[in-house]
């Protein structure tokens, strides 16, 4: 049995709305001076940590609100709680200042989107390279079949053209064993994987090539570590995601290189 309360609507509603409140009250955040003592770590995992439900501390840190703690559940949601444990807050919280509301949560799934992104090894992704002075980059979790995946990559050259470098991790939207995960494997498994990746987007029909060891598998995880729940899945260089299909001149715009 899994915590699966946890991810529920009303609940999520209920906490994102009061963390909302919470965030209207705070004129400032603090900065995270503070570490986490071993006695509240000790009491957080042992309250909130249940392994027969399903949840586990992973990781705890001092949050941007005195009192509160940020605790990572392994495989799961980040929560807000309590020092002792006895409560905890699920959602993502907001600072408010002169510019607006700032999502915390999303800003630090974004940086660890972008370590783990960045720790992808070069020759294990697919990479269109810029032309002349690299201005920029994109990494893009794709599949071979899907129309949108398609479209984007006829936009690769413009993007190239205009300094852009297009790095393209694998996302089988039918999962391990599917159709497009033999197709993504056959061209990271090519001599030539760009070309190779360019024929499976134009619909060719190539001889599959899935060879020992491809990185396919891990790149699927990665990709739903990190929030992809479709394609394509376009990470900027700052650990923002834009899902879907944008155009060549929207994303020289998003990135600032008009």
């Amino acid at each position: 049995m899994q915590a699966d309360w946890l991810f529920r609507g009303p609940v999520r509603a209920v906490v994102r709305y009061g963390l909302v409140l919470m965030g209207s009250a705070l004129l400032s955040v603090t900065s995270l001076a503070a570490e986490v003592t071993a006695e509240v770590e000790a009491q957080l995992r042992k309250s909130l940590g249940h392994p027969s439900v399903g949840l586990e501390v992973d990781s705890i840190e001092v949050s941007e609100v005195p009192g509160m703690y940020r605790v990572q559940l392994m495989q799961g949601p980040v929560v807000y709680a309590t020092g002792d444990g006895a409560f905890f807050i699920l959602g993502d919280m907001y600072s408010v200042g002169p510019a607006g509301f700032v999502n915390l949560g999303e800003q630090r799934r974004s940086e660890q989107r972008r370590e783990a992104v960045a720790a992808v090894p070069m020759d294990n992704q697919i990479v269109f390279a810029a032309e002349g002075e690299t201005r920029g980059h994109l990494t893009v979790f794709t599949d071979v079949s899907c129309f949108y995946c398609q479209k984007l990559h006829k936009e690769v050259p413009e993007l190239n053209r205009r300094g852009v470098e297009v790095r393209y991790l694998a996302y089988p939207r039918q999962g391990l064993g599917s159709p497009g995960f033999r197709q993504l494997a056959s061209a990271w498994c090519a001599d030539d994987r760009q070309d190779t990746l360019t024929r499976l987007k134009n619909r060719e029909d190539l001889k599959e090539n899935v060879c020992p060891g491809n990185p396919i598998a891990d790149q699927f995880a990665l990709g739903q570590a990190v929030g992809v729940r479709g394609t394509p899945a376009i990470v900027l260089p700052n650990g923002d995601m834009i899902p879907g299909y944008r155009s060549a001149d929207d994303l020289v715009e998003v990135l600032g290189l008009n």
